[in-house]
C-alpha cells in the first residue's frame, strides 16, 4: 500500500528541533511515563536521521524504555537511515528501541504511538489537506496520546507547534487541552511577530486583521513594546515583562507544566489551541 502524504523537501540540521523537543521531554512528561515503554513516531524525519536520533537520546533520558519509530515516504531515506543505524550500532551505540520504516499519515506502527512529533512536514500541503492530516494522525494515537505538529526556522531558533490530543470515540471522554507553543531564541528576535512566519499551516494564511491569530500578535507587539524598559536587563527580561503584560488579555498558560515562568524563561509561551482557532476549528 502506497504510503499517505507527500516527499517534503528533507532539509534539516542538527540540533534544529531542539526547543520542541524539550517540550516533549518536559511538558509532555506525564505522556511519556504513562505506560512502561511508550511508542514514539518522528514522522517525515527528512534526508537525515539526525533529528530523530536527537529525539531518541532525549526522551529514553526520561523515559528509558521507550521506543522510536522514524517514518518517511521517500524509500531512498529510510534506506540511508537504516544504513547509518547499523553504522552506529557496529561502533557500539547500541540504540536499543530505535528504527525506521517507511510511511506517512497511516502510521504503519507495531503500536498506536503516544507521541507523533510531525514538524517542517505539512507546510507545503494546503490548508484543508493539513486539517485532515490533523485528524487522520490523532486518529492514529494511543489513548491519552499527542500530535505535536509544528514548523521552526533552518536552525531552530524560531518554532511554533500545537500539541493535539488522541480523537476520541463518541460518548467517551476526550484527552488532553489542544495547546498552541510560540518558542524562540529570544537575541536572534526584533519583535514576538517575527513568528508569525513558523505558523502551521493551519494558521499561516490567517495571520489578517480579524482572525484571533493576527490580533493576538497584535497584541502581543505591543506588550512587547511596553516592555521596552527591560531591555537594559537583556532580553529575557524584556520577554518575561511582555508575556505577562500579554496574559492579562489573553489566557496566556501560567501553571507547569505547560506555563509559568520556567517556562517563558524558555522563550515559550502557550496557550489553549482555542484562543487561536480559526471560527469553527475550535
Amino acid at each position: 500500500m502506497r504510503p499517505e502524504g507527500e516527499i517534503t523537501r528533507g532539509t534539516t540540521n542538527p540540533s534544529r528541533l531542539r526547543r520542541v523537543d524539550r517540550w516533549i521531554t518536559q511538558a509532555q512528561r506525564a505522556v511519556l511515563r504513562a505506560a512502561d515503554g511508550p511508542l514514539l513516531v518522528d514522522l517525515g524525519f527528512g534526508a537525515s536521521p539526525v533529528t530523530t536520533v536527537e529525539l531518541y537520546r532525549r526522551v529514553r533520558a526520561v523515559a528509558p524504555a521507550a521506543e522510536v519509530v522514524g517514518l518517511e515516504i521517500d524509500p531512498e531515506r529510510v534506506a540511508a537511515a537504516r544504513r547509518r543505524l547499523a553504522e552506529r550500532r557496529a561502533a557500539g551505540d547500541e540504540l536499543a528501541g530505535l528504527s525506521f520504516g517507511i510511511g506517512g499519515f497511516e502510521l504503519p506502527v507495531a503500536r498506536r504511538p503516544a507521541v507523533v512529533r510531525a514538524f517542517n512536514v505539512l507546510r507545503q500541503y494546503h490548508e484543508e489537506q493539513a486539517w485532515a492530516a490533523w485528524s487522520r494522525l490523532r486518529a492514529g494515537l494511543a489513548p491519552g496520546g499527542v500530535l505535536v505538529e509544528g514548523t521552526c526556522d533552518e536552525i531552530g531558533r524560531r518554532a511554533v507547534w500545537v500539541t493535539l490530543p488522541a480523537l476520541t470515540p463518541p460518548g467517551q471522554a476526550g484527552g488532553g487541552a489542544a495547546l498552541i507553543t510560540f518558542s524562540a531564541r529570544l537575541a536572534s528576535m526584533e519583535r514576538p511577530s517575527d513568528l508569525a512566519e513558523r505558523l502551521p499551516k493551519t494558521l499561516i494564511h490567517r495571520n489578517v486583521p480579524g482572525e484571533p491569530v493576527h490580533a493576538f500578535l497584535r497584541d502581543f507587539d505591543r506588550a512587547w513594546d511596553r516592555a521596552a524598559p527591560y531591555s537594559a536587563f537583556g532580553s529575557r527580561q524584556r520577554w518575561l515583562a511582555a508575556v505577562a503584560s500579554l496574559s492579562g488579555g489573553w489566557p496566556v498558560l501560567r501553571y507547569p507544566p505547560y506555563g509559568g515562568h520556567g517556562r517563558w524563561r524558555l522563550g515559550e509561551v502557550t496557550l489553549p489551541w482555542a484562543a487561536l482557532a480559526p471560527a469553527g476549528r475550535k
